[in-house]
């Protein structure tokens, strides 16, 4: 899969975080290095989220915005 990141440079470094995925982000010192690491972080939020879904009722709700 492929995941929309944004990415934040700053006096420390870079900052990246994922739009689709609340609360995944990840840094670096270079912007390769926070790419790399957002990518595990990535692969830790689906994990994560697998197991907490596990078992549960999953629906979805459509949301009428004027």
């Amino acid at each position: 899969m492929k995941y929309l990141v944004v990415i934040n440079q700053s006096k420390y470094g870079y900052d990246v975080h994922v739009p689709a995925l609340p609360g995944c982000h990840s840094q670096g010192e270079t912007e390769k290095e926070a790419l790399a690491n957002v990518q595990d972080a990535i692969l830790a939020y689906l994990a994560m989220s697998k197991e907490e879904l596990r078992g549960a009722k999953i629906k979805e709700v459509e949301v009428v915005v004027s």
